[in-house]
């Protein structure tokens, strides 16, 4: 059974927060580059700015949690002023630690039923 951990994470940008939300974004991706562990980490726009889907791969929970660690003491608060969660889903079979962590974001978990990866 893979270790690895993987999301989805929908959110709503605020209004007059989008050049805010780019900055900060340019700062978590420079940031989670330096995590062990980290395996995909992509960002992807809407055509009007106003929503955002963050594709996350993570080795195991352990580099989850590294990155939950420097998520919560560097970006939560500014990540949380520019944006609105929408939905969160979770892919592959994350430690009790990690769920109860994710669930914050009202994060849907989905345990892995077949199929590969590279």
């Amino acid at each position: 059974m893979s270790t690895i951990v993987s999301w989805n994470l929908r959110v709503s940008i605020r209004d007059g927060h989008f050049d805010e939300f780019k900055a900060l974004m340019k700062e978590m991706v420079d940031s989670t580059r330096k995590e062990s562990g980290t395996l995909a980490y992509e960002w992807f726009l809407s055509e009007d700015s106003k929503s955002c889907h963050i594709y996350e791969r993570y080795s195991d929970s352990d580099a989850v949690m590294i990155h939950l660690g420097s998520f919560g003491s560097n970006f939560a608060d500014r990540f949380l002023e520019c944006v609105e969660p929408k939905s969160m889903m979770v892919y592959g079979e994350p430690t009790d630690a990690v769920r109860t962590a994710l669930e914050g974001f009202g994060a849907e978990f989905l345990s892995t039923f077949g199929g590969f990866s590279h």
